[in-house]
């Protein structure tokens, strides 16, 4: 459970679609969220836009395994995708923001490795939130007002990425990626393929 944190505009969704790219058996995990459909975005796709009923139904019936609110809209990750994907012994890839990262290794403390997105520079972060251009003044303004809170968590994460380039952001991102997988509690097998070593 690969999961990247950023403040908006930083790339962490840029390099999330562009390692899914190169790596094909990596998930994404498709998030359930009250806010707004973007026009660019897709339903089951970037989100599961649903209504604050059905946020909660899902809340109340233990199917989320974590939640968080940004911007005044609710975030979670629903349980049911993440406990099949694991199952199939896959990798599963993650946009959360950090209390959402620390819920969800609150939850699975082994599967989680997070990796915090940081901007080359605070100036070159506001310039690609604007070239964006996906959200009004108001929103951007909330955004940028949340920069400094969320650079802040930065020492929560088990690896730091900055983004100056994105072929070298993308390179530290799947050498992370291929690292944590050689980790000796999550080769499937590994006992066994051992066992044949020593008796064969």
């Amino acid at each position: 459970m690969l999961v990247l944190s950023s403040p908006s505009a930083a790339g962490k969704t840029t390099l999330s679609r562009a390692l899914m790219v190169q790596e094909q058996e990596v998930r994404f995990s498709v998030s359930v969220t009250t806010r707004p459909k973007r026009p660019s975005e897709v339903e089951g796709v970037d989100y599961h836009f649903v209504d604050d009923a059905h946020f909660q139904a899902m809340q109340a019936a233990g199917d989320l395994l974590e939640t968080s609110t940004i911007y005044g809209y609710h975030y979670a990750t629903p349980a049911a995708q993440v406990e099949a994907t694991l199952a199939a012994g896959q990798d599963m890839i993650f946009e959360l923001d950090a209390p959402g990262m620390l819920a969800l290794k609150k939850a699975k403390p082994q599967d989680v490795v997070s990796v915090f997105i940081l901007p080359p520079s605070l100036e070159e972060l506001e310039q690609r939130l604007r070239q964006r251009a996906q959200d009004d003044e108001a929103v951007m303004a909330k955004r940028l007002a949340q920069v400094a809170q969320e650079l802040a968590q930065w020492e929560a994460y088990d690896f730091v990425i900055i983004n100056h380039d994105l072929t070298r952001a993308l390179q530290e991102l799947s050498e992370i990626l291929h690292a944590e997988r050689q980790r000796r509690h999550r080769m499937t097998g590994l006992r066994g393929f051992i066992s044949r070593l020593i008796q064969p």
